[in-house]
């Protein structure tokens, strides 16, 4: 149960950090305005929240874990928000990425 609600933790955590960055793109380079700019901060602000709900008390570890997280989530969200079409390669790199997520986090320690 722990693993899922970490797991759970890891996709709120991507959707408000990648989503808050993406909105402050739009506000910024996209010309879109304040409006987006300060939605963006404020869903980054939630992520930075989020990752302190992981049941993992260790900082370096969540935050080193939740880098895979970003990367494989980075590339969903392009494909969803921007048509974004990844390559073998990217698709690689995304699945070394969360394996080294699994590894972190999810690795029997004594």
């Amino acid at each position: 149960m722990l693993v899922l609600r970490s797991i759970a933790l890891f996709v709120l955590a991507a959707f408000a950090e990648i989503g808050g960055a993406w909105l402050v793109w739009q506000g910024v380079r996209e010309h879109r305005g304040w409006i987006w700019i300060g939605a963006g901060m404020i869903a980054l602000g939630l992520y930075g929240f989020v990752a302190t709900l992981q049941p993992d008390a260790n900082f370096g570890r969540i935050l080193a874990a939740y880098g895979g997280v970003f990367v494989a989530g980075s590339l969903a969200w392009g494909m969803v928000a921007d048509g974004y079409r990844p390559d073998r390669f990217d698709i690689a790199g995304a699945l070394i990425c969360l394996a080294g997520v699994a590894v972190i986090m999810y690795a029997p320690r004594g």
